[in-house]
């Protein structure tokens, strides 16, 4: 994995203080990073969750893992 792959994830989580309560969410939109790291460890697939949450993209679901991971 490059540096550049590992830096992906920053520009696809996004936080403003307007939205969510601050909270970490994908691209801008009301979907926040917990909510698909619950679903994950709730063992849906990535499939699954897109399925419920069609705006997402499996890029999205990574940046969440990334995300979490950098923390």
């Amino acid at each position: 994995m490059t540096k550049k792959n590992m830096a992906d994830w920053k520009d696809l989580i996004t936080i403003d203080l307007e939205q969510c309560g601050g909270r970490p969410c994908i691209r801008h939109m009301r979907i926040r990073v917990t909510d698909v790291l619950e679903l994950l460890a709730a063992e849906l697939t990535p499939e699954q969750i897109i399925a419920e949450l069609p705006d997402l993209t499996r890029e999205d679901i990574s940046a969440c893992l990334k995300y979490a991971a950098a923390l």
